[in-house]
């Protein structure tokens, strides 16, 4: 293995708060010292390997083997997008420019790609996935998480599942994302599908376990009934709660000690306080509300009353066809009342916690070297400049991959 240091940082994020402005260990006290972003100006980063071993001023880096300036620019963690469905084939363009036209969002499109998803091969859905992997990373996101949904039988979930394992280690089965088009009379035999042949023939190839707790979809007795017996076979819930309506989802994962309860946009007081004195991350997906045109959701509810918060893509095919993180984090600075500062760490960090991982979503010693450059001098730029290109260089592992 050899080591590389980066040099020349005008503004280096490890979301590691000890090593910032402020800190015992920097010479410098600025306004903002604390802040959860552990900042770090003119900064100097040391990878050994696949693993960051050094950070701090640029005037005190040690020496390595390879050197390497970042001119000036900002470096920040990769963004850890901890909700996608990529698994999917088809496209529902026509649904989408129905609903900008005035109709509502309902859960009934996922029909539409369930449909073509069936139809496709595994070569097309894989090629289909590795394309927006792609096109991810070249936008700063290094770890991502993907679910199936799209296929709702035993064979196609386990397909599913078994060619996103192949390209991401955080897959999640979501066998419940709706009730199969094929048991719409009987909703009962479905969950018994997805609690027993289903989930046995999806397990080996999954992480998570997720379901959509809706109305239209799984209401809290099923979902409940699903996640539990997910847990039975090692597989750690997380929970589509409370996106369209007030609803038990946000309850039953805090209850089931979910890593996640991703949406929360219909939230009372009681879901605010749930979260906050538990471990379950809420996890907010402006693309959705943006794409279906949505009440947002609150997240200066939820920072201020002191739950961790994640922001992700949801990156699918009908209600957010967006694998942009950066364009997630502006639509959180502008419409949900986040701070820079938080969007960006709900954005790395957030979801890091969301996917309850320590070795991404920060930078500092043990972690991961999953890194972007920006082309800007301060992270800021990413809501100050929307939609505009700035991540111009990724680093995955260690190794420069975009």
């Amino acid at each position: 293995m050899s080591s590389t240091v980066i040099t020349n940082i005008a503004s280096l994020v490890t979301n590691d708060p000890s090593l910032g402005w402020g800190s015992p260990r920097s010479s410098k006290f600025e306004s903002g010292g604390g802040s959860p972003l552990g900042l770090i100006r003119d900064a100097a980063l040391v990878i050994d390997g696949d693993r960051v071993s050094w950070i701090g001023e640029s005037s005190k880096a040690p020496a390595t083997d390879n050197r390497v300036d970042a001119g000036g620019r900002a470096v920040i963690p990769g963004f850890v997008d901890s909700h996608s469905h990529l698994v999917f084939a088809g496209d529902r363009t026509e649904e989408f420019n129905a609903r900008m036209s005035g109709r509502g969002y309902t859960a009934g499109g996922i029909r539409t790609t369930v449909a073509a998803t069936r139809a496709a091969t595994d070569a097309e859905l894989e090629t289909n996935l590795v394309r927006h992997l792609t096109e991810a990373l070249r936008q700063g996101t290094t770890t991502l998480e993907t679910k199936s949904g799209y296929g709702l039988t035993v064979h196609d979930e386990e397909r599913a599942l078994r060619i996103a394992s192949a390209h991401t280690d955080e897959v999640t089965y979501l066998g419940a994302h709706i009730v199969s088009p094929d048991y719409a009379d009987d909703p009962a035999a479905y969950v018994a599908l997805v609690t027993g042949e289903m989930l046995d023939a999806c397990a080996p190839h999954a992480r998570w376990i997720d379901v959509f707790c809706e109305k239209g979809a799984f209401d809290g007795d099923q979902a409940r009934a699903i996640l539990t017996a997910g847990l039975e076979k090692g597989l750690h819930p997380r929970v589509h709660a409370n996106q369209l309506s007030y609803g038990p989802g946000v309850q039953l994962a805090v209850e089931l000690g979910a890593a996640s309860a991703d949406h929360c946009t219909h939230l009372t007081d009681a879901d605010v306080d749930a979260l906050a004195n538990s471990d379950t991350v809420a996890t907010l997906l402006p693309g959705a509300e943006f794409s279906t045109r949505a009440e947002w959701p609150d997240a200066r509810r939820l920072l201020d009353a002191g739950v961790t918060v994640a922001l992700s893509t949801d990156c699918n095919p009908g209600s957010s066809y967006t694998s942009s993180v950066p364009f997630c984090i502006a639509l959180a600075v502008r419409d949900m009342r986040m701070t820079p500062d938080e969007a960006l760490w709900s954005a790395t960090a957030g979801g890091a916690r969301a996917l309850r991982r320590t070795d991404v979503g920060r930078l500092s010693p043990g972690a991961y070297a999953d890194l972007a450059f920006l082309d800007a001098p301060s992270h800021v730029h990413l809501a100050y400049r929307p939609g505009v290109p700035l991540v111009d260089e990724v680093w995955r592992r260690g190794r420069r991959v975009a």
